[in-house]
């Protein structure tokens, strides 16, 4: 899967152990590069569907159009589709299949 990230600072976290451990601590940081490199191997986002401990979803409410993976509590990995036109099933419901390049938005606490 193509992955691209919504800012420099961001892509600089994810591309380094070490900036991301600064960042998040040294269990979240090995996590977020572990779901990163998941995602990476993944051909299509259905792949990322049935991951037990990622937990990948779509998310509702004003992040509609968004998914989340799991990270170490409370954080989570926000992304989105970045194929275009945005894969969709008749129903209007993402199709996830189709989805094989996400963009990385954001690291965030999604209930607090």
């Amino acid at each position: 899967m193509d992955i691209i990230f919504r800012t420099k600072r961001l892509r600089r976290i994810c591309n380094s152990l070490k900036e991301a451990q600064r960042h998040l601590g040294t269990d979240c940081g090995k996590l977020l590069l572990r779901r990163l490199d998941d995602l990476a191997a993944a051909e299509v986002l259905q792949d990322m569907r049935h991951m037990r401990p990622a937990r990948c979803h779509e998310l509702t409410g004003d992040r509609k159009g968004q998914l989340s993976v799991d990270l170490k509590h409370p954080y989570r990995l926000i992304f989105e589709p970045n194929n275009d036109p945005r894969p969709s099933k008749p129903d209007g419901g993402l199709d996830w299949a189709m989805v094989s390049a996400v963009r990385i938005l954001e690291i965030t606490d999604t209930h607090g």
